[in-house]
């Protein structure tokens, strides 16, 4: 077991003979499995003694001891623990579990026993309570809704709809607006505007009351955390330049990584700023998290295993001087990279002297909580704490281990390259920038180099890559292990050595289908049924391509959908239909953002599928099985 106090720790680490470690390097703890911890989600009690942590793929959450910086219990969940809430009284502890048909286990933390079950939906995280201690939110995922959980009855309530994988909320104060990121968009992505939002949630309404619109490129958001003073709001994300080909990383061309303020009394944007320096990228922002005093803004790079600690009343009075157009009869600072507002999401010096980025040890830096002057950030890679004191001005995290020794399968490398900006040159993104971080799809369309300038496409997910080839919509690399490496070349811009893309190739042939949100009890529905006949018929020809199985034929064809970039003998790869529930929008373009549009509107001459002579109903019941799928 660990026995340093946290301030010997802190001594250590500010010395200059602390060992970096390999990810998964720890201290063994008694009970441990021989699985990887994989923390992803903490929550601290009210005084700061007892740090909660959600490990996903050990099933269990460990309680650690701030003072004596050990672990000192854990807790069995049957599935990946997603998310924490404490009660007021710290007396109980409500965790989601994670899984198709997900639940919320209420731990009383005086026995360890769970003491209620409570069913969620598909993909349940992110739980916050409200402030009376009646009532749970839940972000059901891949329901793309809001559970609102009477505790007292021990039930969802009420289901609310958002736009799109809500991952992360946030509460105000006084409960009556919840503030939900969307993972994703949720339409098209041939448009000169793509972005997600922020659904704002009027709890006593139970509704969607507004939408925050976030700036053109924005996506993949982890995380929305709200101020002490309940005034402003922060949001992680990424902000893509899809709209340019990806020729070159530098400045931030392909991806940028920001950090988005939002009034909440307004309702509106402040402003996004970017946490990237002009020659080093900060890849992959994930949690986010306000010191008790309101003056620091602290996020976590997952992508470059860093923080950025942000001084709050020194960037909001420099972003209050910046106008909204420019006056004429001032004179013009040729020397400042933003003169106006619109021009702050777009400068990369912005933050420059009201920002530290503080390297970590360890990898994978995803959830984070403040206790008192100190950050505690959960490595997912690394199964560790680090602890950063927040005063102090030259001291590096310290590392606390979590559990045994696990080395790492090349599965589990694979996995940690695929989310690594350690990888890309100058740290500007991960493979996780465009795919996410479990290797689906970030809903833009790009401009890669793979197949020449000036035709943009629609980001596949991995899932099943290895077992589809050829891969990319135009076929132009022959298999999927061709692309890892073209992709490691022409997105990251480094070379790699063969143990990178031979491990990141392992991570992807692990990839299974998740269960459709669309299944009834685990079954498909009796439309859904209805639907498999129709995709079956002979007549309707989905089947001449889409062949039961992997439903692919592993071939490309002209069906009908190329666009304005696109040239007359293009022929485009025939997708899986597996898991297609969740790769919208459609198309190589994403010119659909939904299936029913894929057979309708984008199929006027029956060129994929004989679907023009179909009736309405049996339109909704072939989208049915699709989405079943």
């Amino acid at each position: 077991m660990i026995t340093k106090s946290i301030a010997s720790i802190l001594v250590a680490a500010c010395g200059f003979t602390a060992a970096a470690r390999p990810p998964n390097s720890s201290t063994p703890a008694s009970g441990q499995s021989e699985r990887p911890l994989s923390p992803s989600a903490l929550a601290a009690t009210a005084d700061g003694r007892t740090l909660y942590i959600a490990c996903a793929t050990s099933s269990q959450v460990l309680a650690f001891d701030t003072a004596g910086a050990k672990v000192v219990g854990s807790y069995s969940v049957p599935d990946s623990p997603s998310g924490l809430a404490l009660s007021p009284d710290n007396a109980r502890l409500y965790v989601t579990c994670a899984a198709p048909s997900s639940t919320v286990r209420v731990i009383a933390l005086a026995t360890g026993q769970v003491i209620q079950t409570i069913p969620a939906g598909h993909t349940a995280m992110a739980p916050v309570l409200s402030p009376d201690a009646k009532t749970l939110y839940v972000c059901n995922r891949f329901n793309n809704e809001v559970a609102v959980i009477d505790l007292s009855a021990g039930q969802q309530t009420r289901r609310i709809p958002v736009a799109r994988e809500p991952v992360a909320a946030a509460l105000t104060q006084d409960g009556t607006f919840l503030w939900v990121a969307n993972h994703l968009h949720n339409g098209r992505s041939d448009r000169a505007v793509v972005a997600s939002s922020i659904s704002v949630i009027d709890t006593v309404a139970g509704k969607v009351v507004a939408e925050i619109a976030l700036p053109n490129g924005s996506g993949l958001l982890r995380d929305v955390r709200i101020s002490p003073d309940g005034k402003s709001a922060c949001v992680t994300h990424l902000l893509s330049r899809f709209h340019l080909p990806t020729t070159q990383l530098d400045r931030g061309w392909i991806n940028s990584n920001a950090l988005s303020l939002i009034d909440l009394l307004e309702m509106k944007l402040i402003n996004t700023v970017l946490l990237d320096n002009v020659d080093r990228g900060a890849a992959n922002p994930w949690a986010a998290a306000w010191t008790s005093d309101g003056k620091t803004i602290v996020v976590t790079h997952a992508g470059t295993h860093e923080l950025s600690v942000i001084e709050v009343p020194a960037l909001l009075a420099k972003l209050a001087k910046l106008p909204s157009i420019l006056d004429p009869q001032k004179p013009v600072d040729y020397s400042a990279a933003s003169r106006i507002a619109a021009d702050v999401p777009n400068d990369l010096a912005f933050l420059v002297g009201l920002r530290k980025r503080i390297k970590l040890e360890d990898k994978g830096p995803r959830a984070l909580a403040i206790i008192g002057n100190r950050a505690y950030v959960a490595n997912y890679f690394s199964d560790s704490l680090s602890v950063v004191d927040l005063q102090s001005e030259n001291c590096r995290a310290a590392s606390v281990s979590l559990g045994a020794s696990v080395e790492m399968s090349a599965l589990r490398r694979g996995e940690f390259y695929f989310n690594d900006a350690s990888i890309c040159f100058q740290g500007w993104q991960s493979c996780a920038s465009c795919h996410s971080s479990d290797a689906r799809v970030d809903g833009l369309n790009w401009d890669n180099l793979n197949d020449g300038i000036g035709n943009p496409k629609n980001v596949k997910s991995l899932l099943l890559s290895h077992q589809t080839p050829p891969a990319m919509w135009l076929a132009v690399r022959g298999s999927a292990e061709e692309g890892v490496r073209a992709g490691i070349r022409h997105s990251l811009f480094t070379v790699q050595p063969e143990e990178v893309p031979a491990a990141i190739d392992e991570y992807l042939k692990s990839l299974r289908p998740i269960p459709s949100p669309y299944l009834v009890g685990g079954k498909r529905s009796p439309a859904a049924a209805r639907g498999e006949k129709v995709f079956l018929d002979e007549n309707v020809g989905c089947i001449n391509c889409h062949k039961p199985g992997l439903f692919t034929d592993l071939r490309a064809h002209d069906v009908g959908t190329r666009g304005q970039f696109d040239k007359p003998m293009d022929r485009f790869d025939t997708p899986t239909l597996i898991e297609i529930w969740r790769s919208a929008p459609y198309l190589h373009d994403g010119s659909s953002a939904s299936l029913r549009d894929v057979v309708t509107a984008r199929n006027a001459r029956d060129q994929h599928g004989h679907t023009s002579h179909l009736t309405p109903q049996q339109i909704d019941d072939l989208v049915a099985y699709l989405l079943a799928l």
